[in-house]
């Protein structure tokens, strides 16, 4: 059975691969314990705001099993979104580099049904699972990190030694046996860049974010006014942050992508100051089309604009 598990694994990284993804690893679908109890302290802290969703299925959150019965194998994929030095808006808004292009969801889960058909036709038949990009209750980097894709940095995103922490992640779970690989050893030693950087101290200590105090989080998930103490150090941030990112050594020499469809979109690049006032309902309708952005909503991004304007323009 190893001997199929392993060709089978063979086959799944090499197509993965072909299909565009940056890298791919292997875990075994059992129960994620250590960050099992981590989430429920992280809950208890109150640091998850009013993302009430986190509270929810966190059994799902921690057992891949029961998202799919039976699993008892998850592919882990990796899709960068590092833009080159090229790709910078013109305006002094800033948004997050992940929101430059097509939304994610819709690049990832087109080459991860690719990958599905392909194992299910060519590879294993008898294959059962599900694959999700960040549209179900996964703790993905947990996973990313059991499957040898790199380590949770201090800033809590996964890091990558080839690739940075400017990663999309995808998961394929199957009901089939395959060959795990193996965590490697986390790698920020004594650094503290992302925790020294961030401007609102959301990182309140290493591998702990207050996602309350996160402007990613109070541009995007919040729903209320931005309280002025943390508005005043948005530094240009309309939509998402990546301040703690940018710091980070592992992300200074990552190659830029090779996705056209995470470039940095003409409309976005070319907006000024001025354009962004500008936006109405209408307009931001026609920005946002196909991209991250629309997340936040109009009202949110008008919300998010005067808020970083405050002290960006005084």
């Amino acid at each position: 059975m190893d001997l199929i598990a392993r060709h089978r694994s063979s086959l799944i990284r090499e197509k993965a691969l072909e299909l565009g993804f940056d890298d791919v690893g292997i875990v075994a679908a059992g129960q994620l314990d250590e960050e099992s109890r981590f989430l429920d302290q992280w809950l208890r802290s109150g640091y998850h705001g009013d993302m009430d969703y986190m509270e929810r299925n966190v059994e799902k959150r921690n057992g891949p099993s029961m998202l799919v019965p039976g699993a008892r194998s998850v592919i882990v994929v990796l899709q960068s979104y590092n833009p080159s030095r090229k790709d910078t808006p013109c305006s002094g808004f800033k948004i997050s580099r992940y929101a430059f292009g097509r939304d994610y969801h819709k690049v990832l889960k087109k080459r991860l049904k690719k990958l599905m058909s392909y194992i299910q036709e060519e590879v294993a038949t008898e294959a059962g699972g599900r694959f999700f990009v960040d549209s179900a209750p996964v703790s993905e980097r947990s996973l990313a990190a059991r499957a040898g894709l790199g380590w949770i940095g201090k800033n809590t995103n996964l890091l990558h030694p080839r690739l940075g922490s400017y990663v999309f992640i995808g998961e394929l779970i199957l009901d089939i046996e395959l060959i795990p690989g193996s965590p490697i050893r986390e790698a920020c030693g004594g650094c503290t860049r992302c925790l020294e950087a961030c401007p609102t101290d959301a990182l309140v200590a290493p591998y702990q974010l207050d996602a309350r105090k996160c402007i990613s989080y109070l541009t995007i998930e919040n729903k209320d006014d931005i309280p002025p103490e943390l508005a005043d150090h948005f530094q240009g941030w309309i939509f998402g942050c990546d301040i703690c990112q940018e710091v980070c050594p592992w992300n200074w020499k990552a190659p830029p992508h090779h996705e056209p469809d995470f470039n940095l979109r003409p409309e976005l690049k070319e907006m000024s100051e001025e354009d962004w006032f500008a936006l109405d309902e209408e307009a931001f309708d026609h920005l946002s089309r196909g991209s991250a952005i629309r997340r936040t909503g109009y009202k949110g991004i008008v919300r998010n604009l005067k808020a970083a304007a405050k002290r960006l323009f005084s």
